[in-house]
């Protein structure tokens, strides 16, 4: 394999800055170039007409257009969400999903790892494994392919016209593939990036960073000084339940999970979410439901924690069952867990992962892909 040339969006200011200035070109030009990369609806250097024809040669001789390339797209039948299985320069994987919410904003699903190290024994990126931290630009990339595929009503591939308030990126959720915290470094230049009102220019607080409790980098973050909001993967209220679906918990158990989201809300005035899969018969008894409302309520404020209640996401082909075998309980139960919750003053809403037909679940897309390979593999006889 040849070298591998940079990607734009790793490249950082000052290298630019000194390549453009090694070939004569006013400083003007990082901004410029900058603006462009973060707002263009092209699909390569050649796109970016304001600039120069030699300039766009030599940039496109010194720097990848886009970390990521689209290998495979789907979409869902209501059109209401697209995910797309997207390939890195290594030949590793990574999912994201565009989210339209009833033509009022344009949401998307980032990952930050291929694979996750955490192993949360509901999620189907779980079964991969790690396989490495993807870098600034393969975070940021993911939005700027889905930006484009706004503005390109759907990206010329003749699919029903998106759903859409706007032709933009309004939203951005760090709940793909991976654990954002334990790639903690890429992830933050990812938000400043993104948040860059010369860039792509989102606002902070439409920011969601998801985290599976890792207590040192909750602390850090509430330290960054960025309104955004975190959203912490609790998903039992006991240790003993919590620790056999989530490994974390060996290190961090659900009293300092709770107490660094008490910390963070504090420092921060922010609203935080709890994440809460319900597996059926495993987190989702009216005890624990009980223990839940009352472990959340004991630290006061209750009006700033809210908790989403997910059935687990279904293995496609299934309605019923997700990776590890887990069940969904029934619409009923589900509804008592979150009456329960509410007897303590606190919020709650079950919800329903969009996307179910189009595997939108985190690695679920990755997962089916692999098992395809898997399976042509052995049909060829390997």
């Amino acid at each position: 394999m040849g070298e591998v040339l940079p990607a734009i969006t790793d490249v950082r200011d000052e290298e630019l800055a000194r390549w453009l200035a090694e070939r004569g070109q006013p400083p003007y030009r990082l901004k410029q170039i900058r603006h462009s990369v973060a707002r263009s609806v092209a699909s390569d250097w050649s796109g970016l007409t304001d600039l120069p024809i030699a300039l766009r040669s030599a940039l496109a001789s010194a720097f990848r257009w886009s970390s990521v390339e689209v290998e495979r797209e789907v979409a869902s039948a209501d059109g209401e969400t697209r995910k797309a299985l997207l390939r890195l320069h290594d030949g590793h994987h990574i999912e994201s999903v565009l989210m339209p919410h009833h033509g009022a904003r344009n949401s998307v699903c980032l990952s930050t790892q291929a694979g996750c190290p955490m192993a949360c024994a509901f999620c189907a990126t779980g079964e991969m494994g790690w396989i490495r931290d993807l870098s600034v630009g393969e975070i940021v990339d993911q939005v700027r392919h889905w930006q484009r595929e706004l503005r390109n009503d759907g990206g010329g591939r003749g699919q029903s016209p998106l759903r859409k308030a706007s032709d933009r990126v309004s939203h951005v959720v760090y709940m793909g593939m991976g654990e954002p915290l334990r790639n903690y470094g890429p992830v933050m230049a990812s938000v400043r990036m993104l948040t860059d009102p010369a860039l792509f220019a989102i606002s902070p607080r439409r920011i969601t960073i998801s985290t599976c409790g890792i207590v040192p980098k909750m602390d850090a973050l509430a330290a960054e000084g960025l309104p955004v909001n975190l959203a912490v993967s609790l998903h039992a209220a006991d240790d003993r339940t919590r620790a056999a679906i989530m490994p974390v918990n060996r290190k961090w158990g659900v009293t300092e999970v709770l107490d660094a989201s008490a910390r963070y809300v504090e420092r921060t005035k922010r609203r935080l979410t709890f994440e809460y899969v319900l597996l059926a018969g495993v987190n989702d008894s009216p005890a624990e439901a009980d223990l839940l409302g009352k472990r959340i309520a004991s630290g006061g404020r209750q009006g700033m924690y809210h908790v989403n209640l997910i059935p687990v996401n279904p293995i496609q082909g299934r309605v019923d069952a997700g990776p590890g075998g887990f069940e969904r309980p029934s619409p009923e139960r589900m509804e008592r867990f979150a009456r329960a919750l509410e007897a303590h003053g606190v919020a709650a809403t079950v919800r329903i992962s969009k996307g179910q037909d189009i595997a939108a679940g985190c690695g679920q897309l990755k997962v089916k892909e692999g098992r395809a390979s898997e399976a042509e593999g052995r049909a060829d006889g390997h």
